[in-house]
């Protein structure tokens, strides 16, 4: 008889890989920050992928007065949430936290999106689903997918930013790559920005900063298992949608993108590959900003982002968008 199923890896108990394949994901989760009532903001529920099954999370301020609509029209932020492409909803605390927050402090309707989590579905699947939600975007845009109501007169298709957090971050800049300047092929959809928060990106050397001291939330181990679980079978970390200066990475200085805002936490163990990440752009003309937050760490923004600190992080998307319109 063959032995039973165990467990070969365990995300902090979230997610468990058992050696027959199958998998575990903790359904009543002890999250230990408390969803944010700000009746400012409404917030509902739509489904954007009816063939996957995926849905995204709308929000929208009530409130009209804010200094980014400069148009007169709300904004729109597709905010892609974290976790390591393994974990993470658009309804967890922390990502709802952020999406109020973001709605409130900039005056734009957020998009939420869902994908689909490794290891059940492994990069890219997580980038093509993002793509999914600016194509659905789209549709709206141009007057087809149901016609949602929060989009239809008060937002302006032609100012859309992109903002993601950690693994989202690394989805965004996948996007940026994939539309380019201008992003034409999603017209009327025109992002003019992306906004990386403690981008998630890897590599098989080892930077200082991952070296340690770790984080409180995070160490080496956790990333290295989110990679292992999230990366195409047979690869390493310098796989091109893990590391976008790999060996095997193409070229980006021909790729024309939109600008960059990078932001990053101090004491992260991410930190040298954002910085790098930007430097690197920066050498080659690109338009990219770097901000780091000295003796912060990882996710600070979107674990907390009512705070004076995330009051600072909006100020600083802000003043992006508004150069960046």
């Amino acid at each position: 008889m063959g032995s039973l199923p165990h467990i070969v890896e365990d995300c902090m108990g979230v997610l468990q890989l058992y050696s027959d394949g199958t998998v575990f994901r903790l359904k009543d989760m002890n999250f230990n920050f408390p969803v944010v009532y700000d009746n400012s903001v409404l917030f509902k529920d739509c489904l954007f992928d009816e063939k996957l099954n995926l849905h995204l999370r709308m929000y929208k301020p009530k409130s009209k007065n804010f200094s980014t609509m400069t148009s007169g029209r709300l904004p729109i932020i597709l905010y892609i949430h974290g976790g390591g492409f393994c974990v993470g909803c658009r309804t967890w605390p922390n990502s709802h936290n952020c999406c109020v927050r973001l709605a409130s402090g900039l005056g734009a309707i957020v998009l939420s999106p869902d994908y689909r989590l490794a290891p059940e579905h492994r990069l890219p699947a997580a980038i093509d689903d993002a793509v999914s939600a600016v194509r659905w975007l789209q549709k709206q845009a141009l007057g087809e997918a149901g016609g949602e109501t929060w989009l239809s007169g008060t937002v302006d298709f032609d100012r859309v930013f992109v903002v993601g957090d950690s693994s989202g971050g690394n989805i965004a800049h996948h996007l940026a790559v994939q539309f380019g300047v201008g992003s034409l092929e999603t017209e009327p959809v025109r992002v003019r920005g992306y906004v990386l928060l403690g981008p998630f990106f890897g590599g098989e050397e080892r930077t200082k900063s991952e070296k340690g001291p770790c984080e409180e939330l995070l160490n080496l181990e956790i990333l290295d298992r989110f990679w292992r679980l999230s990366m195409p079978v047979g690869e390493n970390r310098d796989h091109p949608l893990v590391n976008p200066f790999g060996p095997a990475s193409p070229s980006l200085e021909k790729v024309a993108l939109d600008p960059i805002l990078v932001i990053a936490a101090g004491n992260e163990l991410l930190k040298d590959r954002a910085e790098d990440y930007a430097r690197r752009l920066q050498k080659i003309g690109k338009e990219i900003e770097y901000v780091e937050f000295e003796g912060k760490q990882h996710g600070f923004f979107t674990n907390d982002p009512f705070s004076e600190l995330g009051n600072e992080v909006i100020q600083v998307i802000e003043r992006f968008m508004l150069e960046s319109s």
